[in-house]
């Protein structure tokens, strides 16, 4: 049986300790789920690729639709 002591303990971690297993969650959750990080990183960098033709576009005339598509595929 619990005493009331024992019911009002708090846990608490240091900021190492939390970083350290918030790592190896982030870690774990990469090596189980590679399809649903790889999806999200190709979605940022044709993001990325969108502004920056975007960016391009603004300071020069206009960008051509084959443009854009040649920076997001990287050619």
């Amino acid at each position: 049986m619990n005493t009331i002591e024992e019911l009002e303990m708090e846990l608490s971690i240091s900021d190492e300790k939390t970083k350290e297993i918030l790592t190896e969650i982030l870690v774990d959750l990469i090596k189980t789920r590679k399809d649903l990080f790889s999806e999200i990183i190709q979605e940022a960098l044709e993001e990325v690729g969108l502004a920056n033709a975007i960016l391009e576009g603004r300071e020069n005339d206009f960008v051509s639709e084959e443009d854009i598509f040649k920076i997001l595929d990287g050619d």
